[in-house]
């Protein structure tokens, strides 16, 4: 094997992207900015030109090069093409960007994978499922993402969509659409946007129950922080939003039965507020087996994408 790899992690406003040894060592990362101007048209040349500017600032020639992970925003097909179109990076997608990229780079290997996917990836290749052979790895943001590895393979899934977690039907009488045009996902519950809407409600349902963040503009962090300090209405809230998350990690567990679940994402920096409850939750609904599975925070942060889309590369 060949001594480097590089890992890019597209995302909608910037690509973030690592030189690697093939061993897994980071050796530097930066960050380009992501042009959404027309429908995308300049994201892969930009991409192609910020690895080739690297290369030739260390003098590495394409032969020592093993290649180039991408993680997108969207589904992948067979580890080379976008099948979709993929609306937050300005309509962009439908590429086979495995040929068009490694066209643009003179040659060098390209492989590709969905961004939570490959974040999962990381995880278990150099964060917090290192030696693990199958793990799931849920990511709390904006939305709820995950990435199911088993046996250490990614489950991609016949149209590019194994591992959307955030779209497990929870509620079937949830009357709100989901950003995906579903009821009653688990994003709307679980995601940090989805923590604040359901506070919200709360609040709006229990107008004289006393709460530190009624009449405030509040985010997910100040709802677990609420919590932590007592608040007797976030702590409500942050039972449901775990009951609900909990529910679906062992429905998760009964499918693929993992060695850890894995739980990032700026919502899983509430910290124990959240991984106590989430876990005795988990026991209450999963499989006997399953119960003591381990859940556990990530720890490759925002890096996880490029290490992930570096495994892709250099495989076993």
């Amino acid at each position: 094997m060949k001594e480097y790899a590089f890992g890019i992690d597209l995302g909608g406003t910037t690509a973030k992207i690592g030189l690697f040894k093939t061993t897994g060592e980071l050796l530097e990362k930066w960050e380009v900015p992501t042009d959404t101007s027309n429908a995308g048209e300049h994201i892969l040349e930009n991409l192609a030109a910020a690895v080739q500017g690297k290369m030739q600032e260390k003098g590495l020639a394409a032969a020592q090069v093993e290649g180039v992970g991408v993680g997108v925003p969207g589904p992948v097909l067979d580890s080379r093409i976008v099948p979709i179109i993929c609306a937050n990076l300005g309509g962009w997608g439908k590429h086979n960007v495995a040929e068009e990229l490694s066209t643009m780079l003179g040659g060098i290997r390209v492989l590709v994978g969905n961004d939570a996917n490959v974040a999962a990836l990381g995880e278990i290749w150099m964060g917090a499922a290192k030696g693990c052979r199958s793990a799931v790895m849920v990511t709390l943001g904006t939305g709820v993402g995950g990435g199911v590895i088993v046996n250490g393979k990614v489950i991609d899934g016949t149209h590019g969509a194994g591992g959307e977690i955030g779209h497990i039907t929870v509620d079937r009488h949830e009357t709100a659409a989901c950003g995906c045009g579903k009821h009653g996902c688990l994003e709307q519950y679980s995601s940090a946007t989805g923590v604040v809407r359901c506070m919200k409600k709360l609040l709006d349902e229990n107008p004289d129950t006393p709460c530190t963040l009624r009449g405030t503009e509040f985010a997910a962090k100040d709802v677990f922080d609420a919590a932590r300090s007592g608040d007797v209405l976030a702590a409500r809230e942050v039972d449901e939003m775990t009951d609900t998350l909990g529910m679906a990690l062992a429905t998760i567990a009964a499918t693929v039965d993992p060695e850890m679940f894995m739980v990032g994402g700026g919502v899983s920096r509430a910290g124990d507020v959240l991984f106590a409850p989430l876990r005795e939750h988990f026991k209450v609904y999963a499989f006997k087996s399953c119960r003591e599975t381990p859940i556990v925070p990530a720890i490759l942060g925002n890096d996880a994408g490029i290490y992930g889309s570096v495994r892709l590369i250099v495989g076993e």
